[in-house]
């Protein structure tokens, strides 16, 4: 009984693990970005949403950096992570990005 148990309780464990780690999207940007009033150099980051915030985590200088955020349920489910950009002179802005396998859009402001 006590191995049933342990299992049970073990079982347990792992299912409030995976609820409460954040699931982690990746960016690949080909030129320097503004994210909100934050400059991101060109690379590849990893994105977590931590409650109004983005965390962008550079893959290669492990550098973080947290940019507020505006986050936004929408009708429709993205199929794959997409940013939404605007140009201003030779600045490029995030305007959004939308996450793959949710409902949910960021929208960055200045």
């Amino acid at each position: 009984m006590n191995k049933k148990l342990v299992l049970s309780v073990g079982a347990l464990a792992l299912s409030f693990v995976s609820i409460v780690s954040a699931k982690s999207y990746t960016l690949d940007f080909s030129t320097p970005v503004q994210a909100g009033s934050t400059q991101l150099e060109a690379g590849t980051y990893k994105l977590e949403v931590e409650g109004t915030n983005a965390v962008f985590t550079n893959t290669k200088t492990r550098k973080s950096v947290t940019v507020p955020v505006k986050s936004e349920e929408t009708n429709t489910k993205y199929d794959v992570t997409s940013v939404d950009n605007l140009t201003q002179g030779s600045t490029v802005q995030i305007d959004a990005i939308k996450l793959g396998g949710t409902k949910t859009k960021l929208g960055f402001g200045k």
